[in-house]
């Protein structure tokens, strides 16, 4: 079950949220817990071990919470959580990648792993992260451990931001775990929040997905250069609708229960460098390993190499955060060799002269997000080439001018796409959120959404995979 199944819209959260409004305030988080739990086990049905994957991880977190706060053997109990944590993430998702790594290496030699190749647990990545940020901050004082287990469980499951994030530090929300304030006002915000989140997801993302899927279903070493520049950009802007609409739709779940779950995009395509896109793309990601990762290693306190050496880190687990396949890898280095370009001085340059940085960023964007979405690597070289038509080609163009039947295919979609990445709407919107007008929009918004669901145009969120 996904937010923009029919389902859901119309049977799964109406129901909770009636039950959830009928019940007095004692009993709130123990039915939002027992609710979290229900849906994703109704969307794990095929695979009811990873619900219990989820309990486990509610379990093993909440008790070494409490033992590391009864300071009985903290560092012990502290390590001993993460190995649970990062050992079973690092079975369901990275066992398969690195063992055939080996066993590929060592090829010819009397030595073979084992690839059990298991399908990844929806949310582990998410609900590990969440669930390591609590410990560390446990264990370094920041906060104090929970001690009511259902009120840490609605926390760990809570599940508008179970399955893809945002990633909610504990901390960020230990005050609204115990108390909460319901409003109307509070509860309409919080819907159209939703409404808002799901028309990115089912009118633009869903739709403009399409062209990338078409050009990759041609054969990348048939089509021109303007084709895959057009192929790139429908990616970067399907990626960021579909990321960003599940994330207004989990911030607008969140304050109509009364919770205020972190914004997680601030505008990234408007960035004037890879270090400020990085700074407002899937903030809580960034966040996390900047205060768990980064910091912890020295950040940028121990001079030049070190530097570097805690970006490369960083980089490093960013990428195989993503995915356990090569692309993943050399995209986060691509990154990584970015920022450090930008760190020696590139990044003044952009910020001086902005339309410099609009330039460098637009052809960035896609070039760095065809990394990304391509874990074939033989097919991402003939895509790179593609993009720059001055390489050798392995292959001619078919038909030069093929762009132009996808540019009236999927123009609007694309002009749409421009315009909703940029600032303008989020001002327009805020100013006269409240009037008749953007009610009736936002109504014929969500028609124009159940409608395109209804017609089956309803791709999975593409943070699901993650």
């Amino acid at each position: 079950m996904v937010f923009s199944d029919l389902q859901f819209v119309f049977l799964f959260l109406p129901i909770f949220l009636l039950t959830y409004f009928l019940l007095p305030a004692k009993a709130k988080n123990g039915f939002l817990f027992f609710a979290s739990l229900l849906f994703y086990t109704l969307g794990t049905l095929d695979r009811p071990l990873y619900a219990l994957l989820l309990v486990g991880a509610v379990l093993v977190t909440f008790f070494a919470g409490r033992a590391m706060e009864a300071k009985s053997h903290k560092k012990l109990v502290f390590v001993l959580a993460l190995v649970y944590h990062f050992g079973l993430l690092f079975l369901f998702k990275y066992e398969g990648f690195f063992f055939s790594l080996f066993n590929q290496a060592l090829d010819g030699f009397d030595v073979h792993l084992p690839v059990l190749n298991l399908v990844l647990p929806v949310g582990i990545s998410f609900y590990t992260f969440q669930a390591v940020s609590y410990l560390a901050d446990v264990f370094v004082g920041k906060c104090r451990a929970e001690r009511s287990f259902i009120r840490f469980g609605a926390y760990l499951t809570m599940f508008p931001q179970l399955v893809a994030g945002p990633i909610v530090k504990y901390v960020s929300v230990r005050g609204e775990l115990r108390e909460r304030a319901h409003s109307l006002d509070r509860f309409a915000d919080g819907a159209r929040t939703f409404v808002i989140g799901l028309a990115y997801k089912v009118i633009l993302a869903n739709n403009i997905a399409g062209l990338f899927r078409k050009a990759s279903a041609i054969g990348f070493e048939s089509i021109s250069s303007p084709m895959a520049w057009l192929a790139a950009i429908s990616f970067s802007f399907q990626l960021y609708f579909d990321f960003f609409g599940y994330s207004l739709m989990a911030k607008g779940m969140g304050r109509m229960m009364g919770f205020t779950i972190p914004d997680n995009f601030l505008h990234p395509y408007i960035s004037l460098n890879m270090t400020e896109f990085w700074r407002r793309w899937h903030v809580t990601l960034s966040g996390w390993f900047k205060e768990y990762v980064y910091i912890p290693l020295g950040g940028n306190r121990k001079g030049r190499f070190r530097t570097a050496w805690n970006l490369f880190v960083v980089w490093l687990f960013t990428g195989l955060w993503h995915g356990a396949s090569l692309n993943f890898l050399i995209w986060g280095m691509v990154l990584f060799l970015i920022l450090l370009l930008e760190r020696a001085g590139w990044k003044r340059v952009t910020e001086r002269f902005p339309l410099v940085g609009h330039l460098y960023m637009i052809v960035l964007i896609p070039l760095t997000w065809s990394i990304f979405a391509i874990t074939d690597l033989s097919r991402l070289g003939v895509f790179l080439l593609r993009l720059f038509p001055f390489l050798p080609q392995e292959a001619e163009v078919i038909d030069p001018t093929d762009f132009l039947i996808y540019i009236k295919e999927y123009g609007w979609y694309l002009l749409a796409c421009l315009v909703f990445c940029t600032r303008l709407p989020a001002r327009l919107y805020y100013r006269v959120k409240e009037t008749p007008v953007v009610s009736l929009l936002l109504a014929a918004a969500f028609g124009v959404s159940v409608y395109c669901l209804c017609m089956g145009l309803n791709d999975p969120f593409l943070y699901f995979r993650f």
